[in-house]
């Protein structure tokens, strides 16, 4: 079935990036780059804990929330990288320094408005207190208690908590940070497994030039079905290329790519697997010629992709 991609493998699975091209698989084709402000919203959010595992939690300003309580999160600027907007929504909002350690989630309502949710550890500075309160926050604390105790603006940064508490116990994935590559449009680059029981492995490639992984674009328009997501495109695809239903496994984040000042576009590096099902030992029919499943028979990458299967960043919707 032909030679897999395996420099694209290799980088894509251990987190890293790869040029995005101009060709992408399927429906939509890209249209208009995508712009904040107009088609998009970035929201970053960060959890932070000090040597005593208290979380950072900041006591919100606005007037629909104020009083309340939150992890420090804010929306990201046009020409920001995601990782300095997480930085700077923390310096704002609660006084302190931070790096970042790896991304904890990906939370998405529909594809216009997606939140990069951040593990991070202090590096200096002063927590915020209600002298220095401004239009950005009253205050921060570092809570020892159960957040729940208190008034909270909203109980989603319930589950990002537990999640970061797992991951500081056992990480369940390795850490993710977006890669510094320029691309225009919002779009996904798919790592689509199929394994049957015994154990044989194939992955999806596209068949314009040279062998890829396949690339979709996300619609950003007003048009685009809400609720569907990131999903919605990878749904599309399969749906068209396939003969039978392919009801795929859950998407996992294993990185992304994004250059501060190239555009605000993002692209996510996406795996997920196709179950066995009908198909018995081998992979689903094809009816797409642009699109043909590669086996995969080093020991070495087939370990890799299957257990980067197990272990991706959580994809939220």
């Amino acid at each position: 079935m032909g030679e897999a991609p395996v420099a694209e493998l290799e980088a894509v699975l251990g987190g890293g990036s790869w040029d995005v091209g101009t060709s992408f698989e399927g429906a939509p084709q890209p249209s208009v780059p995508v712009r904040l402000g107009r088609n998009i919203c970035y929201v970053v959010l960060a959890v932070l804990f000090n040597e005593e595992d208290h979380v950072l939690l900041v006591q919100e300003a606005k007037a629909e929330c104020r009083g309340q309580w939150y992890l420090p999160a804010g929306r990201m600027e046009p020409g920001e990288g995601i990782v300095a907007a997480m930085r700077r929504e923390v310096k704002e909002e609660t006084g302190l320094e931070c790096e970042a350690l790896t991304l904890l989630a990906l939370e998405e309502r529909a594809p216009a408005w997606i939140r990069f949710a951040f593990l991070a550890r202090p590096t200096g500075g002063t927590l915020k207190t209600l002298d220095a309160a401004d239009a950005d926050s009253l205050q921060a604390t570092w809570w020892a208690g159960d957040p729940r105790a208190l008034p909270l603006r909203a109980p989603d940064i319930l589950p990002l908590l537990e999640l970061a508490a797992r991951y500081r116990r056992s990480p369940p994935h390795p850490p993710a940070l977006p890669q510094d590559l320029p691309c225009a449009h919002l779009c996904l680059r798919l790592l689509i497994a199929f394994t049957n029981p015994a154990g044989d492995l194939w992955v999806l490639l596209g068949t314009a030039g040279t062998p890829h992984l396949p690339l979709v674009v996300c619609g950003t328009s007003p048009g685009e079905p809400r609720g569907g997501g990131l999903r919605l495109p990878v749904l599309r695809l399969l749906r068209d290329c396939l003969a039978q239903d392919p009801r795929p496994g859950p998407l996992g984040l294993l990185g992304l790519q994004h250059h501060a000042g190239g555009g605000d576009g993002v692209c996510f590096n996406l795996v997920l697997s196709i179950p066995a099902g009908s198909a018995g030992g081998a992979p689903p029919e094809l009816r797409c010629p642009s699109l043909r499943w590669c086996q995969v028979a080093e020991e070495g990458l087939k370990g890799h992709i299957l257990r980067r299967l197990r272990t991706a960043v959580p994809i939220r919707s």
